[in-house]
């Protein structure tokens, strides 16, 4: 059985490496290590088909190291421990030739999984490379993660995609026996979702399924063969964000027939059960916020729920969150106030604070006037007093600007008696 295309043109050498130019370009953060053979523990961040594993390969044969591989979908704390005791035999300690263990799917292995490897990182018996989708602050035990850098990987763009499909053609030996003329791309690329391996798939399927001596990919054939062989959810990339995506938009749209089907897709398709839960709470001050701050307990206790309990007594729990999420008033006003005010501080630069809102704990500082003229609450009518909180360059300037729900309306009119001049919605 023939491997699959993105296996078959798998880069063997950085100088085949597509994309990433901010770790493996001339000025990335990676070449410089990979070129000396000094290669830190690391933990490679990013979507689905991004190249983390190439990457790892790649780093380990231009290091001339031994590779060493293992999924967190199915090893257990044993073979962990066969692994690093090979690993221990093939190299030395702190030399070039240490080998390197690769875990694909890192935030999967559970914390006993995760503390079997401490030893060997913090000894030097293996090099750890770790794969992941999910932000390792969160997947990754603290203990291990302080030992390991985290590097970043983007999702494909444009261009990106259309080189790995001239790659394909020119590289693969079973594509260069066809006639195929790529007539267009925008398809392949929409589908693909960033995703270089789901591209490279797709863009497989296609041809594949294409009779006659030439083949022409177009994208209205793309559309309608990728729809005959719609693929089930994956939840190792295939369709693991299309669904999440549809499940957030339905709850978004206060459609909670909507997000109960999304999220039995997910759970049919034994999506982390933690995945789903980290979404509703994203989601639950993202999209709610101040019109229902009851909304981020419920999630966040939905989270601490089902990471104790697990399936299939959990999909009961999720739901009901799912329910009462997409039935709550909507509200991104929070969103929208953090993302100007972050936008403002790019723009113009590191501010000083006010004298007045300075601390002084020295002699010094209250010489200098530091807190001089702060005006303590507590101390005025309605524990409230107007005074200006913002550094003198941004005075009335307006970030929160509540929504048009019930609960934020009061907020709207509190903020207007307090702030006569200021808060003028």
């Amino acid at each position: 059985m023939e491997a699959p295309l993105a296996e078959r043109i798998r880069p063997q050498h950085l100088s085949d490496y597509i994309s990433q130019l901010h770790l493996v370009g001339e000025q990335g953060s990676l070449t410089h290590q990979i070129a000396r053979g000094i290669i830190p523990s690391l933990i490679l961040w990013g979507p689905p088909g991004t190249g983390k594993t190439t990457l790892a390969q790649i780093m380990a044969q231009e290091s001339k190291r031994p590779f060493y591989v293992l999924s967190a979908i199915n090893s257990g704390v044993k073979d962990v421990r066969e692994v690093i005791d090979k690993a221990k035999q093939s190299g030395g300690l702190f030399t070039a030739k240490n080998p390197i263990l690769f875990i694909d799917e890192i935030h999967r292995f559970s914390k006993s999984q995760q503390d079997s490897l401490l030893a060997a990182v913090e000894k030097g018996w293996v090099t750890l490379i770790g794969a992941t989708t999910e932000n390792p602050s969160f997947e990754v035990i603290p203990a291990l993660l302080s030992r390991c850098q985290v590097y970043i990987l983007n999702a494909f763009s444009k261009e990106d995609l259309e080189a790995l499909l001239h790659r394909a053609l020119e590289k693969d030996t079973i594509l260069k026996s066809k006639n195929i003329r790529l007539l267009e791309t925008e398809a392949l690329l929409r589908l693909s979702g960033g995703d270089g391996r789901k591209l490279l798939n797709i863009f497989e399927l296609v041809i594949n399924a294409s009779e006659g001596d030439t083949i022409e990919i177009t994208n209205e054939k793309v559309m309608q063969l990728v729809q005959k062989n719609t693929v089930l959810y994956d939840k190792t990339g295939e369709q693991h964000y299309d669904i999440v995506s549809a499940f957030i938009k339905s709850i978004r749209g206060s459609d909670p027939n909507g997000a109960v089907y999304w999220l039995a897709r997910m759970i049919e398709g034994g999506e982390d059960v933690k995945f789903i839960a980290r979404r509703m709470l994203i989601l639950a001050s993202e999209d709610i916020g101040n019109a229902n701050p009851t909304a981020l307990i419920m999630a966040n206790n939905t989270f601490q729920a089902v990471t104790t309990i697990g399936y299939p007594e959990s999909r009961i729990i999720l739901s009901q969150c799912a329910i009462y999420l997409a039935t709550s008033p909507k509200s991104n006003a929070s969103y929208l106030a953090i993302g100007k005010a972050q936008q403002l501080v790019k723009q113009t630069g590191d501010l000083p604070v006010p004298l007045h809102l300075r601390n002084a704990p020295t002699k010094l500082m209250k010489e200098l006037g530091y807190g001089d003229e702060y005006k303590y609450a507590h101390d005025y009518a309605n524990n409230f007093v107007d005074q200006e909180f913002l550094p003198d360059e941004l005075q009335q300037t307006i970030f929160y600007d509540p929504g048009n729900n019930s609960r934020e309306n009061a907020t709207r009119d509190f903020l207007k008696n307090r702030w006569k001049d200021k808060y003028n919605y």
